[in-house]
């Protein structure tokens, strides 16, 4: 694993590598978690297939996935709006800030299953945030899923519900989504951690002009198992054929909503995210950690080269 601390991701010279941990002094604890409640059911509007699944960490915080009213868009449209929220809080301190962990391209809340758990073991106040268009809120009125309407839902949900300085995690497409929220509403954001971080892609590319019948047939084969147990082959090694098939099933669940390929196609029109113009404009401390052996993103982008 590489760890590389900076002032800014676009700061120039050699990055620092850092020692970064878990209590490092950044961290101070400012939450005081209580156990979560066992044999608590699912939340009903999560996909029926929710019950398949096997993995007793993604079983757990899919047990804690909320939707809470969001307010986007000049017309006042309230979007019911998924994620974990902290299991309870105590006064802040000067020293800590909130972490809102993303997640990554056409996924969910659930990416954070393993991690999250650790966070508040560790005493800190942390959200795990469904990006708009993907995850678990209620899109039945889908609205725009551009890269704007996107920013904006999370701006809305930051402004109504957390309403201070945060620490945004981003891995994959997240850290682009991290890296343009940051650079728009700098107000929002204290620091940056960016996690093998997709963002030298110029959006999506050609794939904004396809055809409409061509782009919902690309973007069925998301949702095919053969995809997905392939990206975890490519993401971890030595994984039980059992363990990625249950990891397949907590990957696409949310594809499992009647506007998840709306929604996905919407975005991928729109041209997407295109974020390295923006990254000499990022301000906040930026912490980069990237799997050296990464076989989907080359850790190679995440040096910082000596100009």
């Amino acid at each position: 694993m590489l760890l590389f601390a900076t002032n800014a991701v676009a700061t120039p010279g050699t990055a620092i590598v850092s020692s970064w941990r878990t209590n490092n002094a950044h961290f101070h604890p400012r939450f005081s978690v209580s156990s979560a409640v066992e044999g608590l059911g699912f939340p009903a509007f999560l996909p029926k297939e929710v019950e398949n699944i096997k993995d007793p960490s993604a079983r757990k915080l899919a047990s804690r996935i909320q939707r809470l009213p969001v307010t986007v868009g000049p017309s006042g449209d309230c979007i019911m709006s998924s994620c974990v929220k902290p299991l309870s809080s105590t006064q802040s301190t000067p020293t800590t800030s909130p972490l809102v962990l993303l997640h990554g391209f056409d996924s969910s809340c659930l990416e954070w299953r393993y991690t999250l758990p650790r966070l508040e073991e560790a005493g800190l106040e942390a959200w795990a945030v469904d990006v708009l268009g993907w995850g678990f809120s209620d899109l039945e009125k889908l609205p725009p899923c551009n890269v704007q309407t996107k920013r904006e839902h999370l701006y809305q949900l930051w402004k109504t519900y957390i309403r201070k300085p945060v620490i945004l995690v981003g891995p994959s497409l997240g850290a682009a989504i991290a890296i343009d929220f940051a650079v728009q509403y700098p107000e929002a954001v204290e620091k940056l951690v960016l996690i093998d971080a997709s963002v030298y892609v110029e959006g999506t590319g050609s794939m904004a002009t396809l055809p409409k019948a061509v782009a919902y047939a690309g973007v069925s084969l998301l949702k095919s198992v053969m995809l997905r147990l392939f990206v975890n082959v490519l993401a971890f090694e030595k994984l039980p054929l059992s363990t990625s098939i249950d990891w397949m099933n907590i990957g696409r669940l949310h594809c499992m909503y009647d506007w998840w390929a709306d929604a996905t196609v919407t975005f991928m029109s729109s041209g997407g995210y295109d974020v390295a113009c923006l990254i000499p404009k990022i301000n906040q401390k930026t912490l980069i950690i990237w799997g050296e052996d990464d076989k989907i993103i080359s850790s190679k982008l995440g040096v910082v080269s000596a100009s």
